[in-house]
């Protein structure tokens, strides 16, 4: 919760103890005026009235007075720091207060863009782009950058050109996007934000996580956490201020962890690949010679290591992801053929769960343009979840078929408990699992996660539609092959190679 919404919800907290307030005086009037004192109908009523025109007087004038500190706080804050405002002091921000990391934040901003408006007005001609060696900003062991309405770097404090290892001259004048490439974890990239906020808003800020930036001659990534400010019509033309806060070494670790993880995971890949040969080596050799019960034993083998090599390939494909090394290379293919190979190879787990599993296919659908192994995955993920989560179910619905907009879209439908809505918006996150289920059903909380980097990688969508009681339905759309050769424009596409990122940089279709 931002510091927007935090404040919102503590006005809205005070606002309810002030009705309450309200609420048990004229109780309490009522209670004495009829319990103890004995009074007639028309002296209850009086005396009722009386009270609420007290409780409306004096409730709002000392919740308006209460609930306006933090603009009071801001509005000195501005005429302390305005030239047309004379002996105004700084307003006391020790003193906590409603909405006080919001008011706090505010200010901040506002003595930062003061300071820099303050050093550039007192520059002229040519020194505008060469702004003292002793401006305060300089001075600060954070990356600095202001930017003007195009997205070109106003200004760059000394510690951001040793942080991109340039000299100011590169930095300063040049549009932001190719001083900064920066990959973000979340589809709300800076440039996506900034283009609403433009939209929207006359005052914005937002903070990301776990930015990861190339900077020229480094092997490693640099990772950060970045703060953005935006204010639209700047007179002096500074409309956004970038801060960068260096998390390299820190989340650095959390990477070698990842790394460990996926050298532990590749190691069972040959011994689980051993299990497999010889579960095949004993199907094919004991066909028909073992008893039901044997026979059955075999079957749930089988199953478990299908199960177990499917968790290696997930492991070891979020680890390429969270690292910028899962390619996937796009051909022309026929969709019902994939669709009906993931179908036949889950069919004897579904059977074992007494699960029917239904595909219908329409007729007549153009070839996709995906890579089939990903595309297996995203699939073989979204129906080993729909068998897992079926509970009392005894069918899955699959379905394929064009859509509105021409692309290709195929569900995955159970009829098993449903998903609470309170906990749908984090089910593609990596990791997550809902702490009503982890502890009945298995799993790592990866699947949905690594389905969506592989359908996003393939300019598709994922979504998922669920209520309590009444099943899920996942969903997800992948271009036909034709579309995809237009959208590309490369000749005859014979071979389009994407990124799986999972990091998505600003102005990039994720494409290579």
């Amino acid at each position: 919760m931002d510091n927007l919404q935090r404040f919102i919800s503590q006005v809205r907290s005070r606002l309810v103890a002030v009705l309450v307030v309200n609420n048990l005086l004229i109780f309490a009037d009522w209670w004495v005026m009829e319990k103890i004192i004995g009074a007639d109908g028309t002296r209850l009523v009086i005396s009722m009235v009386v009270i609420s025109i007290l409780s409306l007087t004096f409730l709002p004038w000392l919740s308006a007075k209460y609930l306006a500190q933090p603009t009071k706080l801001i509005w000195q804050a501005i005429l302390h720091i305005a030239p047309d405002a004379a002996n105004v002091p700084a307003p006391n921000l020790k003193k906590r207060t409603i909405g006080y990391d919001l008011v706090m934040n505010l200010v901040s901003h506002v003595y930062q863009l003061a300071s820099v408006v303050d050093t550039i007005e007192k520059t002229e001609g040519s020194q505008r782009q060469d702004l003292k060696t002793d401006f305060v900003a300089n001075a600060m062991p954070l990356p600095l950058l202001v930017l003007d309405k195009n997205e070109t770097v106003l200004f760059a404090n000394r510690a951001t050109c040793d942080y991109l290892h340039r000299a100011a001259g590169e930095v300063i004048g040049q549009n932001v996007y190719s001083v900064l490439d920066m990959s973000f974890g979340t589809e709300e990239t800076f440039d996506t934000w900034l283009a609403a906020a433009k939209q929207t808003a006359a005052v914005e800020t937002k903070q990301w996580e776990r930015v990861r930036l190339q900077v020229e001659g480094e092997a490693t990534q640099a990772q950060f956490d970045l703060t953005a400010y935006f204010n639209a019509e700047n007179p002096q033309g500074f409309e956004t201020m970038l801060v960068l806060f260096d998390r390299t070494a820190a989340y650095g670790r959390d990477d070698q962890g990842l790394g460990f993880i996926e050298l532990a995971v590749h190691e069972l890949r040959t011994p689980v690949t051993l299990l497999r040969g010889y579960i095949d080596v004993f199907e094919e050799e004991l066909d028909g010679k073992l008893d039901p019960e044997l026979t059955g034993y075999l079957d749930k083998m089988n199953i478990t290591a299908n199960g177990l090599t499917a968790f290696i390939k997930n492991m070891l494909n979020v680890a390429r992801v969270e690292n910028d090394q899962l390619t996937l290379k796009l051909h022309e293919e026929k969709w019902p053929e994939i669709v009906k190979s993931v179908v036949n190879d889950f069919s004897l787990r579904a059977k074992i769960e007494g699960i029917a599993i239904e595909a219908t296919i329409a007729k007549g659908m153009p070839t996709v343009g995906v890579d089939r192994v990903g595309m297996y995955e995203v699939l073989g993920n979204l129906l080993d979840n729909a068998i897992k989560y079926s509970g009392t179910g005894k069918k899955i619905t699959i379905h394929a078929g064009l859509n509105k907009e021409g692309l290709v879209e195929t569900t995955v439908q159970d009829q098993g408990a449903g998903i609470p809505t309170s906990i749908i918006g984090n089910l593609f996150d990596k990791y997550y699992r809902s702490h009503r289920s982890r502890a009945e059903v298995g799993g790592t909380g990866l699947g949905l996660y690594l389905s969506k980097a592989i359908v996003r990688a393939h300019g598709g969508k994922i979504w998922v539609n669920s209520r309590e009681g009444q099943g899920s339905t996942f969903g997800f759309t992948v271009m036909p092959y034709a579309k995809l050769a237009d959208e590309q424009k490369n000749g005859d596409n014979n071979d389009i190679t994407r990124g799986a990122h999972g990091w998505i940089k600003n102005h990039s279709l994720y494409s290579r």
